[in-house]
């Protein structure tokens, strides 16, 4: 009997598995808001509601006067958001953020409201890492929040395997890093020793405000404002800490994989 009444539970409740990227577009909770907009043309002269509400001076003048977001430095709160007398600044829901380049998640005018989407690896890369990627996740001073929001791809509503995308216990089995913390001084050598066990070619991923820019605590004297003045990184995911999905969009963008799904459901198959 309770064979039965197992087997009839897992039948009434489907298959848990998000269909990502092939079925309708995931929203986020709420209280998330997604990426940032920065429309700089609507900025007045001499208004600036946002920049003192920030709390990691994520917004800032630059020197010609315009208004720049830096979504790398962005915990998302929302403080900017609620204080910008002409919504300058937008929630837009997306959930999508990752960037290859440090400098893409800087919004300062036109052409650059948003963030520039991370684009595939280069194709020698793609040819060894586009169907089985390894990685081994390094905290390096984080709080937990990123660390918990990772592991929740493991689990079965987000089933990162079906990717080919898996997390390892050792750098020695890894194809790459994907560094969550602002990289405590504590933490500056075992991640060096960390990357120097990766054969190469390797990649790193630095996931969420702390790991791409030092976080709310950036320029601390304990801690190295980020993965990148440790190691070099492939792909920035931004975040306080990130969606998980967020960090799913990233993973399948750098491993040139979103269209490849879209067009294989297309099939039919």
């Amino acid at each position: 009997m309770f064979a039965s009444e197992v087997i009839a539970h897992r039948l009434r409740t489907g298959c848990q598995t998000l269909r990502y990227p092939a079925g309708p577009a995931p929203s986020l909770p709420d209280r998330h808001g997604g990426a940032l907009r920065l429309d700089a043309a609507r900025c007045p002269a001499g208004c600036d509601d946002c920049l003192p509400v920030c709390p990691t001076e994520a917004i800032q003048r630059a020197s010609d006067g315009t208004v720049v977001l830096d979504l790398g430095r962005c915990l998302f709160c929302g403080d900017c958001v609620e204080a910008c007398p002409e919504q300058a600044i937008q929630r837009t829901g997306d959930h999508r953020m990752a960037v290859r380049r440090r400098e893409d998640l800087i919004l300062n005018g036109p052409g650059r409201e948003e963030a520039r989407l991370a684009k595939a690896l280069e194709e020698k890369l793609l040819k060894l890492f586009g169907r089985s990627l390894r990685l081994r996740q390094v905290s390096a001073g984080g709080c937990n929040a990123c660390e918990a929001d990772t592991n929740v791809l493991g689990t079965i509503g987000w089933d990162i395997g079906r990717f080919g995308i898996q997390f390892v216990a050792s750098p020695r089995h890894a194809d790459g890093l994907l560094i969550t913390g602002p990289v405590t001084r504590n933490m500056e050598m075992a991640l060096r020793k960390t990357y120097a066990a990766v054969a190469e070619p390797k990649i790193v991923i630095a996931v969420g405000a702390c790991a791409i820019s030092g976080g709310p605590h950036r320029d601390s004297p304990e801690q190295l404002n980020g993965a990148d003045s440790v190691v070099p990184v492939d792909l920035y995911i931004p975040g306080c800490p990130p969606h998980p999905l967020t960090t799913l969009d990233g993973l399948l963008r750098l491993l040139g994989r979103l269209d490849e799904n879209l067009q294989r459901v297309g099939r039919g198959s």
